[in-house]
Order: C-alpha cells, then sequence, then structure tokens
C-alpha cells in the first residue's frame, strides 16, 4: 500500500479518460432499475465531481449513494438467520467512481485524513490492515474472488453517515462501492447479490464476524418503509413506516460513544450463539421456536454449557420473537403498541446479551421517564445510538430530558435526529 496526495497519470500514461473495458462510457443498469443518471450536477454532487477531477486527472463516470441504517427491532438475530427490521436513513456515503484497466485501485475519503490509498488488486488479500480502506477494498476483493471481471478503479468516498454510532457506516461504504462497480463493469448483480458480497468483504477480507442485516438494509430498503428481512433465504417485505401520518416520531440518539465491533465482544457473542445452537442439535438459533424457548434453555442447563451462553439463546430466540410481535402491530395499525417492545429489546440485550452501556441504558430510562413511548439501542453496542419512539407532540420534551440527564450525569452531549426512512443505494450522476 502506498499514499500519496498528488494525482497521478490515467493507465494509458496520460490524463486523459481511457476507454472502458466494456468499450463504452455509457451506464449499465442499476439493481435499483434505475438505468437513466440523474445528468444534473447540484450542490455536494458538483463538489465531489470536482474533487475528483483535481485529485485523479479525469472526470468520474459517475456518482452513487448508499445509506446507514437503524435497526427497529431484531439485534444480533441476523447471523443467526433469524429475523431482523431495519430502515435506511438520509445519510449516506457517496461514491465518484471510474474504471481504470491496469489493476490499480486508487482510493480516497474527503472524511479521513491523508493521501490516496494505491493498492494491486491482485495483491489484495484478507487481513492486511489498510484502515477505512478496507472496506471498499475488501468489495474489489469479494467480486474478483466471485470471478467478476473488475479490472481496477479511481474512487473518492464521503460520507455523512456517522462513524462508531452503530448505523452501519462500514456497510454503507461497501454497498456503494458494489453498486458503483456492479454498474460501470455491467455485472448484472442484484442488489441483494451485492449485500452478500459486501457482507462477504466485512466477514472475510476486514475481519469482522458480521451478519447481512446492513448491507441488506443499504442495498434493499426503499423510502417511507422498513424492511422486514428474513436474514436465513433474504426473503424481504417492504412494511409501510409512516410515521408522521399518525402523529408519532422515532428519534436517533447517538450517544458519541464510539464502539469496534473488531475487538472481539461481537466475535464471542457470535461464537456464544454457535455453540448454543450446537448443544440443541440445531444448525442455528433460528431453529428454535419461541414456545420451545423454555425447553431449550432445560437442555442447555443440563448440558453444563456456560451461562453465557443460555444467556445468548434466550435473547436471540425472544428478540425473533419481538420482530414478529412489532410487524402485527405495524400490520394492525397499533404502533404505539409497539413502544414497550421496544423496551423488552433493550432489556435482553443489556442483561443477556450485555452489550449495552450507562449512556445508552440512560437514552432509555430519561426518555421513558419524559414519556416516550419506547426506546432500546440499536446496533452492536458497546457506544452507538438508541432510538426513541414518541408522539410527535412530546418529541421535543424527550430530547430535551435525554440532554439533561446526560449533562447531568456528564456524559458528552448526545447527538439527536429524526429517523426518515429513506431509499436504498442507487445511482445519483
Amino acid at each position: 500500500m502506498t499514499e500519496t496526495s498528488e494525482p497521478t497519470t490515467s493507465p494509458t500514461g496520460t490524463s486523459e479518460p481511457t476507454t472502458s473495458p466494456t468499450g463504452t462510457s455509457e451506464p449499465t443498469t442499476s439493481p435499483t432499475g434505475t438505468s437513466e443518471p440523474n445528468p444534473s450536477l447540484t450542490g455536494g454532487n458538483r463538489e465531489l465531481t470536482a474533487s475528483f477531477t483535481a485529485l485523479y486527472g479525469q472526470a468520474p463516470e459517475g456518482i452513487w449513494a448508499a445509506p446507514g441504517r437503524v435497526n427497529l427491532i431484531g439485534e444480533y438475530t441476523d447471523f443467526n438467520d433469524g429475523f431482523v427490521m431495519p430502515l435506511a436513513l438520509p445519510h449516506t456515503a457517496r461514491a465518484a467512481v471510474a474504471r481504470r484497466i491496469d489493476g490499480e485501485l486508487r482510493l480516497h475519503s474527503t472524511d479521513v485524513p491523508g493521501g490516496v490509498v494505491q493498492l494491486r488488486i491482485d495483491e489484495l488479500a484478507p487481513h492486511q490492515g489498510h484502515g477505512w480502506a478496507a472496506y471498499p477494498a475488501g468489495v474489489v476483493w469479494a467480486l474478483r474472488e466471485a470471478g467478476h471481471p473488475v479490472t481496477g478503479a479511481d474512487i473518492q468516498l464521503t460520507s455523512s453517515v456517522p462513524t462508531g454510532a452503530g448505523l452501519s457506516s462500514s456497510a454503507a461504504l461497501e454497498v456503494v462501492t458494489a453498486l458503483a462497480l456492479n454498474d460501470l463493469f455491467g455485472l448484472g448483480l442484484t442488489a441483494p447479490e451485492l449485500a452478500v458480497l459486501g457482507r462477504r468483504a466485512e466477514n472475510d477480507f476486514v475481519g469482522v464476524p458480521c451478519g447481512v442485516m446492513d448491507q441488506m438494509a443499504s442495498a434493499c430498503c426503499t423510502e417511507g418503509h422498513a424492511l422486514h428481512l428474513d436474514t436465513r433465504d433474504l426473503t424481504r417485505r417492504q412494511i409501510p413506516f409512516d410515521l408522521a401520518s399518525g402523529g408519532l416520531r422515532l428519534l436517533v440518539v447517538d450517544t458519541q460513544v464510539k464502539h469496534a465491533l473488531g475487538d472481539g465482544a461481537y466475535a464471542e457473542r457470535r461464537a456464544g450463539c454457535e455453540a448454543g445452537a450446537a448443544a440443541l442439535g440445531v444448525r442455528t438459533l433460528r431453529e428454535v421456536p419461541y414456545e420451545g424457548l423454555g425447553a431449550a434453555l432445560d437442555t442447555l442447563a443440563a448440558a453444563d454449557v456456560d451461562e453465557s451462553v443460555v444467556r445468548y439463546v434466550r435473547h436471540v430466540v425472544s428478540d425473533n420473537q419481538r420482530v414478529e410481535q412489532v410487524i402485527a402491530l405495524l400490520d394492525a395499525g397499533e404502533v404505539r403498541s409497539a413502544g414497550p417492545v421496544l423496551v423488552a429489546g433493550h432489556v435482553s440485550l443489556r442483561d443477556d446479551l450485555r452489550v449495552s452501556c450507562p449512556e445508552l441504558d440512560l437514552v432509555v430510562s430519561a426518555a421513558c421517564e419524559a414519556g416516550a413511548l419506547g426506546a432500546r439501542m440499536t446496533g452492536g453496542g458497546f457506544g452507538g445510538s438508541a432510538i426513541v419512539l414518541v408522539e410527535e407532540e412530546r418529541a421535543d420534551t424527550v430530547s430535551e430530558a435525554v440532554l439533561k440527564a446526560f449533562a447531568s450525569a456528564g456524559h458528552a452531549t448526545p447527538r439527536i435526529f429524526p429517523a426518515v426512512p429513506s431509499a436504498g443505494a442507487r445511482r445519483l450522476v
């Protein structure tokens, strides 16, 4: 890996754009069904284009976006083949990209100090570091490992998804890279296929044993909906989630406490879940029905497994049930009744999975005491964000109560913003 802040010449040895591998600069159809990119360059897209051109000596062939997400319910269930219910945020990672034909991969982020990260695609290998660049580089590696003819690229990234906040900033980088390369190289992959490649990049290249929820949310969510996803077979249903029409709001509270899932805590819980499934004689904990949870816990006790495994199994099986509860309530138009289910999910994450922290617990308690309908931590935990379901008319009161509680406890001021169900990955230009 080399770093440079100076643009280098094109693969042909000039600053002129080169011929694409397909012999055309025409964009191909994206998995979202958009075949005609928006030709206008406005605001941030114009700035990103100018920055890319100054950096690499030629204009990008397009700009793509992929969102972060919040998960309404269903945590640590995706790597157990369970159910989840995320929604995309308006915060996105954007990528300006141009193809190369010389095997070079050049990566730059406007959000991270430093120059261009320059790599040879035929030398990409897992667990070699590269910091933030490992996420897009891992996607290139995963595509090539799957036999797709990616011959190199110049990529410039910028993101408004908060990092370390449990809002899937890494998945947004992976999905936006995968979508751009899919379009430019005419690979013909669907949105779920791109999500699976993104997960492989994070699992096998970066080394974080995450499930597929984050990448599927970024790739497949639609505006105004939450995504009911069965992670076993990737079947999905878009659930209308228009809280404003019902006088409700979903708040995201970013505690400003950063976490890193690569530190082993996430992997330990995944290993514990796998140990629980093995002790129960099932492939994954998805196969344990909620009605059979008591018997399953008795079996684990008799097998003398570690008490942490018992707790992990109890959480996963019960959280799968909580997803089903929330779906039923939304289908019945009883969104407000989902509040206590969110709180129950947080208690399980706090007590059984033990991935919460004082700041997240404080969000939930302060919000509920101030009149919120429900709240819970979202994402991998150990910091990050919580969500709060609240009546629109009480949103400011609840927000102020959380801010006051944090100030009284001596915590950093949290960032609070509404979660607006937004579109998944797409081509912008």
